[in-house]
């Protein structure tokens, strides 16, 4: 027998106004369900919407401890992400499941009815309390649940079944489209066969009167005798003189043609030997003007009146430190600039990791690019102990030089400021205090390898 439940009024007037309403002993113990996760989905989600309604609103003592952070979530989100726990909490909590149905009878009337007209809330309901026929209801409510997925799955099965229909009406229609094609390409071609044959017959008919004619002639040539014969020999052998003369005629045009293309191929090779040779006198001319000025230590451009003048100085004295980007592109920017680098200090300073033949690639493919932007002149040093084989080719606009055996780039780098001519602009990248140093004594403008290493990253 159902358990009736007591009305709140009654509760406070029977124990006063302090006590909270409590359920009797047999309502808690009423029958359970034999798995609530194991109900028809729409049920435990009837179920699970009305449990997470409920437990946000319960004292934290008649919550479960597994489900506070499921009171915590949205109510939107409440019932979809922690319905399987709600739902398992509810048969496993007799307590919970009493403060669940506490809460609906205070607040959810309606959705405690059993007798309802929506079959899912009335199985929901009867589920919640416990009532006797509760496995009907869930069985009915499953039962309409099958056959509403058999009447989709049948709906389907009848529109999929009118498409292949539809498609088959199609097909019919191209089928006989095609078969009208098909016979009417058949006549075509049946005519066109007609009216081969009748073309064959009328060659046939040609034949054989050029036969008759043939044989006519042929008869006609055995009536002519020996002089007809004579004649044709005569033909003939004239013929075949006009044949050698053409012949011979081709021969002395194919020989003159060769000729001319060999005459030809003579004056573009001497022209080209005219070019190079005055290429190699240009370069000879250039290498002597540049060796000249080397030697008497004149720079592209001389010294001008105003740079003469005393008491005054310019921005870029000889022998200053580049300390950042700016400084160092504003001495890129100087007209016959020579920039000296020293190529592990440099590497080593902005990509370690890297293999060291890995590092000098990448080194000077960034001058070159920077060589292109700056027209300066870029030498690039690196100590030679450790590599076996110098590359043969580099990018345009590098010179890539490896220090001798016994001997260390720092030095080779001194040699190259060393060697310019006193007043030509040189900067020299790295961050080896000694050489820089001395190269600044020596009047170029020392960079430290950052600098350089940030300067290429924008390259």
């Amino acid at each position: 027998m159902q358990p009736q439940p007591v009305e709140p009024e009654e509760a406070e007037e029977a124990v006063g106004p302090s006590v909270v309403p409590a359920r009797a002993p047999e309502e808690a113990a009423a029958p359970e369900p034999a798995s609530w996760t194991g109900l028809p989905e729409a049920v435990r989600e009837r179920i699970a919407e009305l449990a997470a309604a409920a437990v946000a609103k319960l004292s934290l003592s008649d919550v479960p401890r597994q489900l506070r952070p499921v009171a915590k979530f949205a109510p939107a989100k409440r019932a979809k992400l922690g319905g399987t726990a709600l739902l398992t909490a509810l048969g496993d909590s007799s307590q919970f499941r009493t403060a669940v149905l506490e809460w609906l009878r205070e607040h959810r009337t309606d959705a405690l009815d059993p007798n309802v007209a929506d079959s899912v809330a009335a199985a929901a309901a009867a589920v919640l309390l416990g009532e006797s026929g509760a496995a009907g209801r869930v069985r009915l409510v499953a039962k309409n649940a099958e056959e509403t997925a058999l009447r989709a799955e049948r709906d389907a099965a009848l529109a999929r079944n009118q498409r292949l229909e539809a498609e088959v009406v199609e097909l019919r229609a191209a089928l006989e489209e095609a078969r009208g094609s098909v016979e009417s390409v058949r006549g075509e071609r049946e005519a066109e066969v007609e009216k081969l044959l009748r073309r064959l017959r009328d060659q046939g008919v040609q034949l054989r009167q050029a036969k008759d004619a043939a044989e006519a002639a042929r008869a006609e040539l055995a009536e002519g005798g020996t002089a007809r014969e004579r004649e044709i020999e005569a033909l003939n052998a004239q013929l075949e003189r006009e044949r050698r003369r053409v012949a011979a005629e081709r021969t002395r045009a194919e020989r003159a043609v060769a000729d001319a293309e060999m005459a030809r191929q003579s004056a573009r090779e001497a022209r080209e030997a005219d070019e190079v040779r005055l290429a190699l006198l240009v370069d000879t001319i250039d290498g002597a003007v540049h060796g000249l000025r080397r030697e008497l230590a004149l720079g592209d451009r001389g010294a001008r009146p105003a740079d003469m003048i005393s008491g005054t100085r310019s921005g870029l004295g000889p022998g200053d430190r580049i300390r950042d980007v700016t400084a160092l592109d504003r001495y890129l920017a100087l007209p016959n600039v020579h920039l000296i680098v020293d190529g592990y200090n440099v590497t080593k300073t902005g990509y370690p990791e890297l293999a060291l033949a890995d590092q000098r690639d990448r080194l000077v493919h960034q001058l070159s690019a920077l060589a292109a932007r700056t027209s300066a002149e870029v030498t690039v040093v690196f100590d030679g102990a450790g590599v076996l084989s110098v590359p043969a080719a580099v990018p345009r606009g590098v010179r890539v030089l490896f220090s001798d055996r016994g001997v260390l780039a720092d030095d080779v780098i001194r040699s190259l400021v060393a060697a310019e001519p006193k007043g030509r602009p040189m900067v020299v990248a790295t961050s080896d205090r000694a050489v820089a140093d001395s190269v600044r004594a020596a009047g170029a403008h020392p960079s430290p390898s950052a600098v350089l290493v940030t300067r290429l990253g924008r390259v």
